[in-house]
């Protein structure tokens, strides 16, 4: 069992019973799960398989590829091209990749004062973005490859009803977050 699964059935359980008024001791918030995604501006394959096999090292999962579900003339991208690809962890996975960001990924990221939190927070989702991709050693490892990577955007989906219970999980789970 993962040290932050732990923590969240020994410590924040009590910690949300105690601030927030539940009637259903089954319907406690929870992180549902975590979407890693890269989008893509090009089109090309290089591009696109570099970010899945990114994708596959940092998490161990396969990526998906994500499609323009409408043509866009502006952006060039007609209906059905290739937009970016993602990955979306759930229970186990999710707590290793938390487990993971939060002892070697975040640490080692240049001028890393804290996660801004802008007034978007909606009261379920919570999303920001990673710009230096090589922070993740598995990345590291292969530069020549992984050196035209774009941002790696993440969004962490809870089963929260309220933003104030949204904001209670995150800073309970320990993320550094800037308001």
């Amino acid at each position: 069992m993962s040290f932050l699964n732990y923590f969240y059935i020994k410590t924040l359980k009590f910690d949300l019973i105690n601030k927030f008024y539940y009637t259903n001791l089954k319907k406690l918030p929870d992180l549902k799960h975590i979407v890693l995604n890269f989008s893509c501006k090009t089109v090309e394959l290089k591009t696109i398989v570099t970010h899945l096999l990114a994708l596959k090292l940092i998490t161990y999962q396969k990526g998906t590829i994500s499609v323009s579900k409408r043509s866009n003339l502006l952006l060039k991208i007609r209906k059905g091209n290739p937009t970016g690809c993602k990955v979306t962890l759930r229970k186990t996975l999710l707590m290793n990749f938390l487990c993971k960001s939060f002892n070697e990924i975040l640490p080692k990221i240049k001028n890393f004062d804290k996660i801004k939190v802008h007034q978007k927070v909606e009261k379920n989702a919570f999303s920001f973005s990673i710009k230096d991709t090589l922070t993740f050693p598995e990345l590291a490892e292969h530069y020549y490859l992984f050196n035209n990577l774009s941002n790696l955007n993440l969004s962490f989906v809870t089963t929260t009803k309220t933003k104030k219970e949204m904001l209670f999980l995150l800073k309970s789970l320990q993320l550094p977050l800037k308001f």
